[in-house]
């Protein structure tokens, strides 16, 4: 009989987290100074959202988060990561705070420490207010300015008990899926304009993060969210191999040679000069973009699989980013997409632990001694009450104890992995894909807004009060 297998043990200082964002969860779009984002003008444009689906109500979070901090603590979390709303504390994205705005992140962070949970703040999570978008949004330099003064405000607000700060989360949504493809939020179509937006978002973390440091205390860490792809090669072929190094350059190196080497990859500027002479890169700006930072956050789903185009393939991409005549990968037109080979979750993305392992060890070698946090990994699965209310979720227990067991393989391969943060904490607004596609370990009835733990809530916080990953259940 084979002996058992060693439980999944971790540092006892790790952070158990769960993650969430202003737009998906918090609803109350018009209420206390509040004024309209990019992604309330999106969601409100027909046809760009599943079902004309909006983030008005969303979860209604703004009216229930002490209910829903009190629903952390029962599960045992240590650290939630959670993100501001720009426009409710800046409605026009230039000038003062709106206090009452600035109030409710005041009360929410009051409230979670009073519940011995971490908050982590991101700054940016997608929601650019529409005056600064009308303005011309991410491709305009100014933007990034205008970052830079917003981050103080929230730094001087809260950076008194917020240690854990976060300047932007997955810039490459912003830029490419937001100006390239227009699957995101503010949806336009321009190659070049995506390049740019690359660029002032780069420059608005090195703004914000000095910002930041400005005005809080040198205890905080500041950090930033990428989604790093994990990109493979189809074969071992010299075009495969230049295939992968190419979006390798537009979905990594765009934004980590800037912030973590000071430069762009020169293989990245050659590949798009097609597309933009990066004019815009004023002397300086990479010195100010290579802040020093204390963590890096990386947000994982699924490997990315890549080939030369050829005749047969040409102008096929299976990204797993969205349907859209318009391309996020801008100069790459030569390169196709493919889906991994496994089982799916139902956004179709592959389930594939060894990828989050792959990106931990990538990062450990190119920002040496740089601790690390998992600020997003999860799965979306159709979940269904039972009939006794119960909502069973084995598949997204598997996806969870395969990916946390990569982290902490990764700790044993000499990574510094400080924590991990659950996508999600509930069911929410799905961007483009509205209310569709459930990622939640909490079930939110739509129609009710009700809160229902699913199993595999149960089962985090089972390993969030350990440190010990349960096993999987077996399947019924």
């Amino acid at each position: 009989m084979p002996e058992p297998a060693s439980p999944v043990t971790f540092p006892p200082a790790f952070l158990w987290g769960a993650a969430t964002s202003a737009y998906q969860i918090e609803g109350a779009v018009r209420e206390d100074g509040r004024t309209p984002s990019i992604w309330d003008t999106f969601s409100h444009t027909p046809g760009k959202t599943a079902g004309g689906e909006t983030g008005d109500i969303a979860v209604d979070h703004y009216h229930r988060f002490r209910d829903d901090v009190a629903l952390m603590a029962e599960l045992g979390l240590s650290a939630y990561r959670f993100s501001i709303s720009w426009s409710r504390v800046q409605p026009t994205g230039r000038g003062p705070a709106v206090q009452r705005g600035l109030d409710f992140y005041r009360n929410l962070v009051d409230e979670l420490l009073a519940h011995d949970i971490k908050p982590a703040i991101t700054l940016y999570h997608w929601d650019l207010p529409q005056e600064l978008e009308d303005a011309g949004g991410w491709p305009e330099r100014d933007t990034a300015l205008r970052f830079a003064d917003y981050a103080q405000i929230v730094g001087e607000a809260l950076g008194d008990r917020v240690e854990h700060w976060i300047t932007l989360n997955e810039p490459w949504c912003s830029a490419f899926l937001g100006y390239g493809s227009g699957v995101h939020a503010p949806g336009r179509t321009d190659a070049a304009a995506s390049l740019k937006a690359a660029h002032h978002l780069n420059l608005a973390h090195g703004l914000g993060a000095k910002a930041l440091r400005s005005v809080m205390p040198t205890r905080n860490s500041v950090a930033v969210s990428l989604n790093s792809s994990v990109v493979r090669p189809l074969s071992q072929s010299p075009a495969d191999l230049a295939a992968a190094r190419r979006i390798d350059n537009l979905a990594n190196g765009v934004f980590h040679g800037p912030m973590l080497h000071g430069a762009y990859p020169e293989s990245l500027l050659q590949e798009t000069s097609s597309v933009t002479d990066w004019s815009y890169v004023r002397d300086g700006d990479l010195a100010l973009i290579k802040q020093p930072l204390d963590a890096l956050g990386l947000n994982y789903y699924t490997p990315t699989l890549v080939s030369a185009a050829d005749d047969s393939t040409a102008g096929h991409r299976a990204d797993g980013h969205g349907a859209s005549a318009y391309t996020p990968w801008p100069g790459a037109d030569d390169v196709t997409f493919h889906q991994t080979p496994g089982e799916r979750t139902e956004m179709g993305w592959t389930i594939d632990p060894t990828g989050l392992h792959d990106l931990i060890m990538r990062y450990t070698r190119e920002a040496p001694g740089l601790p690390l946090y998992i600020t997003e990994n999860g799965a979306a699965y159709d979940d269904k009450p039972d009939p006794e209310g119960r909502v069973h979720d084995p598949e997204r227990i598997a996806y969870l104890h395969g990916h946390l067991s990569a982290v902490r393989r990764a700790i044993a391969d000499g990574a510094d992995v400080r924590g991990y943060y659950l996508w999600s904490l509930m069911d929410n607004f799905e961007w483009a894909y509205g209310y569709g596609k459930r990622f939640g370990a909490v079930y939110v009835d739509y129609a009710t807004l009700a809160r229902t733990p699913k199993s595999s809530a149960h089962w985090y916080s089972q390993a969030a009060r350990t440190g010990t990953l349960p096993p999987v259940p077996a399947a019924e």
